[in-house]
């Protein structure tokens, strides 16, 4: 529900508890109280005016990140539920785009999902992190100002992960097969 409201507020600005609550198909009071616990946290406040749940919130920016080296215990556990919801929550979109995608030629034909594995680095993949990461954000200012989407643009949803394969193959093997084989 939280992450639902953060995210109706960076798609379409300020907005009270009673309009978020028609978005995300919530009770009014139960949008208030969720929003109250956000701002708790930093992640909404109120953007001023209005009253009780006829006041207006705003996200506080328009994206997270977590996973840092120096974390907690608890904080990397509560990073890692946070990561699985937000996954799963993508996946739910995949699926939902996939089976409406059929009616709609244009978008499905520019639509894909890409899955590779490569050989890299440590610092080749977080190369590659700082490469995708400079693409999502450099259209970032769309989100706040509809005046910059171009015509006939649609909010897209775009998950890039990348991890070592662990389990799959022996990177000490490989390489040993790697320097045979020159």
């Amino acid at each position: 529900m939280r992450i639902a409201l953060i995210e109706q507020l960076v798609l379409h600005g300020a907005q009270t508890a009673s309009q978020l609550a028609d978005r995300v198909d919530e009770s009014p009071a139960n949008c208030s109280w969720h929003l109250r616990k956000l701002a708790e946290h930093g992640f909404v406040e109120e953007a001023g005016g209005g009253r009780g749940r006829e006041r207006p919130w705003q996200a506080t920016s328009t994206g997270m990140s977590w996973g840092d080296d120096d974390e907690s215990p608890e904080t990397r556990i509560a990073g890692d539920a946070l990561t699985e919801m937000m996954i799963e929550r993508e996946l739910a979109r995949s699926r939902e785009a996939r089976a409406r995608l059929r009616d709609d030629p244009e978008w499905q034909s520019a639509a894909f999902a890409d899955q590779t594995m490569l050989w890299l680095t440590a610092e080749e993949l977080a190369e590659a992190e700082q490469v995708i990461r400079e693409l999502f954000l450099g259209r970032l200012d769309r989100l706040a100002d509809p005046s910059k989407r171009p015509p006939g643009s649609r909010l897209c949803s775009l998950l890039a992960w990348g991890y070592p394969t662990y389990g799959v193959a022996d990177p000490t093997r490989a390489a040993d097969e790697a320097e045979a084989h020159s």
